[in-house]
C-alpha cells in the first residue's frame, strides 16, 4: 500500500505537539466501567483484563504505552468510542499496570509478545469472536507490530492490526526521549519505573540489579541497562532494543496493518518512521499526519470533539473486516 494522505487538520493550539500530547491527561474527564477477568500466564503469573462488552462479532484488543493501564486516557476514549460503533473491547493491561504487583521479579518491555499470544490463546478458547483486531498504542503499538510481522500462524480470527504512535525503533525514540524538550515525559516515566523496580527489589533481595546505577539512571539508555536488560537477558540496552524493535519486521506483516505516526511526535526521530518499509506494502498503511503529537490528535479543544484518532480507528475497523 502507499503511504496515506492524512485528514488530520487540528485548530491552532492543537498544532503545538507538546499540548497535543498532554492534552487528555490533563483535561479529558470521560469515565468507563469495565468488567475485570484475570488469566493466569504459563509462568505462573497473571494478567488482567478489562472488558467493555456491548454485544458484538467483532473484538478490539487494546494496549497501552509504557506505564500506563487500562485507564489511560487515550485508552478509555477509543473504548468508549468503538463501544458506540457496536465494537466489544477488551484492554490488557501489562504486568504489574493495573494496579497490583506481578508475580515476578521482571513484569513487561516494549517486545515482550508471549504476553499478547497468552491473551489471544484466552480469547479464542473461551469466546466465539467472529473478528479480532489488535489496537496498540506507543509500546502497545510496537508490540503489536512485532506480533504482526514475527508470528508464522496468526489466528484467522485476527483481521488486522492498528498502531498508533510507535517507536517501532527503540534507540531512536530512546534516544529522542534524552533530549532537553522531552525532559518532563522522561522524569515522569523513570519516576514510576524506579519505583516500581525499588518495590520489586524489596520482594525479590537476591538479585544482581545494581541499586546505585537505578538511582542514577536520567535516560531510558541507563534504566534499561541497569534494570531491563538484565531481568530479561539481554547483554545491554541496545541488545535490548535491537532485539525487541518492531521495524525489522514490519515487511513481514501479512494481514491489513494501520500505523498512524504524527510527524511532529517528539517522542519519535527519524528512524522510527518506517517510510521504505511502508512504500510497497501489501498490507501495511502508514499514515503520516504533520501534526498529532504523541498519542494526541486530538480535533476540538470546545466541547468534546476530540476523536479524530477514535474515528479513524473505527473506519480502518469496519474497512477490513467488511
Amino acid at each position: 500500500m502507499p503511504i496515506v494522505k492524512s485528514t488530520y487538520q487540528p485548530p491552532l493550539l492543537f498544532k503545538n505537539n507538546h499540548f497535543n500530547t498532554i492534552y487528555k491527561t490533563l483535561f479529558f474527564k470521560n469515565n468507563i466501567t469495565y468488567k475485570r477477568k484475570r488469566i493466569s500466564t504459563p509462568d505462573n503469573d497473571f494478567l488482567d483484563l478489562d472488558f467493555s462488552i456491548v454485544g458484538s462479532k467483532t473484538l478490539v484488543i487494546a494496549m497501552h504505552g509504557l506505564e500506563g493501564s487500562s485507564k489511560s486516557h487515550y485508552l478509555v476514549s477509543v473504548v468508549n468510542y468503538l463501544n458506540s460503533q457496536k465494537i466489544d473491547c477488551v484492554a490488557l493491561n501489562f504486568r504489574g499496570c493495573s494496579g497490583e504487583d506481578n508475580n515476578h521479579l521482571y513484569s513487561y518491555n516494549s517486545g515482550k509478545t508471549d504476553d499478547l499470544s497468552t491473551v489471544l490463546n484466552y480469547i479464542l478458547e473461551h469466546y466465539s469472536y467472529k473478528n479480532i483486531i489488535l489496537l496498540g498504542y506507543s509500546m502497545g503499538g510496537n508490540i503489536t507490530l512485532k506480533y504482526m510481522g514475527e508470528t508464522n500462524k496468526i489466528p484467522f480470527e485476527i483481521k488486522g492490526a492498528i498502531a498508533i504512535s510507535v517507536p517501532c525503533d527503540l534507540e531512536g525514540s530512546s534516544n529522542a526521549l534524552a533530549k532537553w524538550y522531552n525532559t518532563v515525559y522522561i522524569q515522569k516515566f523513570l519516576k514510576t519505573l524506579k519505583k516500581k523496580t525499588f518495590i520489586k527489589l524489596e520482594k525479590f533481595p537476591d538479585n544482581n540489579i545494581d541499586k546505585v546505577a537505578i538511582l542514577k539512571a536520567k535516560t531510558f539508555e541507563d534504566f534499561d541497562n541497569a534494570v531491563t536488560a538484565p531481568l530479561f537477558q539481554f547483554k545491554n540496552a541496545k541488545d535490548y532494543w535491537n532485539k525487541c524493535s518492531s521495524k525489522p519486521l514490519i515487511p513481514a506483516i501479512n494481514k491489513p496493518t494501520l500505523l498512524i505516526s504524527a510527524l511532529d511526535d517528539s517522542f519519535l526521530n527519524e528512524s522510527c518512521y518506517p517510510i521504505e518499509e511502508a512504500k510497497n506494502h501489501k498490507y501495511l498503511a502508514f499514515e503520516m499526519p504533520k501534526y498529532g503529537g504523541h498519542v494526541g490528535f486530538n480535533t476540538s479543544y470546545v466541547g468534546k470533539d476530540l476523536l479524530w484518532s477514535e474515528k479513524r480507528i473505527s473506519n480502518y475497523i469496519e474497512h477490513i473486516i467488511s
